[in-house]
């Protein structure tokens, strides 16, 4: 009976994920307003915006810090409300969170929904995107990204690699224009910014960056994030992380189907060693913690195991050869110290 129950549970599983429910469209379209909200609140602050945090208050003796840890739900409130009012009342304003909401999303969305084109043309069961709002602050850009399950098992090698690929070129496509936007978009920080901006976080430039920022001869030296540059960033940042030959990250997709189990459970191991170690010498350079998280990351993929296609052929040339493509687009993604503390 409990065998008929399960069959009957993953039936419906694939029905719902193939044909979603009009239930289902109105979940994952409020999770994605969500997040709108959330996203078009985190452009504005710092470090992507041009609002500064809580501007006067700075602790510096225990007594202080602790009172300001007490006082800090009444001072994150104000902040977002205030955001809020000065959102809804100055146009300039509205028009950077918004710039910079809609063009993280869509980077998101072309993600997900490569990931989930893909499924569908194999008859692979997927949900819907889900993406994850996060209060600002809390989530630096008011998201966690986005997400699709798939609930039925993986038909063969070739289907692995394709979905697994397919998110991160979608994603990688669409941030280039993005890209292209706010290079062509960037103002020269003022002295006063500079100085700023010396003494405090430094957002690495990924190698894609560079090189389309010398094809237009501008100088990324003392350039300031503008909305459209801030989300292909973080799009940047996003496409890397997932490219990680490890788990059932996007890179532990493709390296699976094209090598197997054996160098797909060690290429995880390498990739948590590495990263651990990039995270060391973050912190002893930079004092950036950022690195921790990835490796905690890793740490958690290296324990998930990868399901295995039913049919265990040998990829293609062809699909070797975009095996490549995707590890240069992981190259051009990719920077060790994404944040740095000076």
């Amino acid at each position: 009976m409990s065998d008929l129950n399960s069959l009957t549970n993953q039936l419906f599983d694939r029905r719902e994920a193939m044909r979603p429910t009009a239930w289902t469209w109105a979940k994952h379209i409020v999770l994605l307003l969500a997040a709108f909200f959330t996203v078009t609140i985190a452009g504005v602050l710092q470090p992507f915006g041009p609002i500064e945090i809580f501007p006067n208050v700075n602790p510096q003796t225990w007594t202080e810090i602790l009172g300001f840890l007490l006082s800090f739900p009444a001072h994150y409130l104000e902040l977002v409300f205030t955001t809020i009012h000065r959102l809804s009342t100055d146009f300039e304003l509205f028009k950077y969170g918004i710039s910079f909401s809609v063009s993280l999303l869509v980077i998101l969305t072309a993600h997900e929904s490569g990931h989930y084109v893909a499924c569908r043309l194999y008859g692979v069961d997927a949900t819907l995107p889900y993406f994850i709002p996060l209060p600002p602050l809390i989530g630096p850009a008011g998201t966690l990204g986005a997400f699709i399950k798939i609930v039925s098992p993986l038909p063969s090698r070739r289907a692995t690699f394709d979905i697994g690929v397919a998110g991160p070129i979608a994603g990688f496509i669409t941030l280039i224009p993005i890209a292209i936007i706010g290079l062509l978009t960037m103002k020269q920080a003022a002295p006063t910014q500079i100085v700023n901006a010396q003494a405090g976080l430094h957002f690495s430039d990924p190698l894609l960056t560079q090189i389309l920022a010398r094809l237009f001869g501008l100088d990324l030296a003392f350039d300031y994030f503008n909305p459209f540059l801030a989300a292909a960033w973080i799009g940047l940042l996003i496409t890397s992380l997932n490219l990680i030959p490890s788990g059932q990250l996007d890179g532990g997709h493709a390296i699976y189907a094209v090598f197997g189990e054996k160098i797909h459970l060690w290429t995880g191991r390498i990739a948590f060693v590495l990263m651990a170690t990039i995270s060391v010498f973050g912190w002893i350079l930079y004092s950036s913690p950022s690195g921790f998280l990835f490796a905690i990351l890793l740490a958690v993929m290296m324990r998930v195991r990868h399901p295995e296609p039913l049919d265990d052929t040998s990829l293609n040339f062809t699909r070797k050869v975009v095996a490549v493509l995707t590890l240069l687009i992981f190259i051009l993604c990719f920077v060790p110290f994404p944040i740095q503390i000076k």
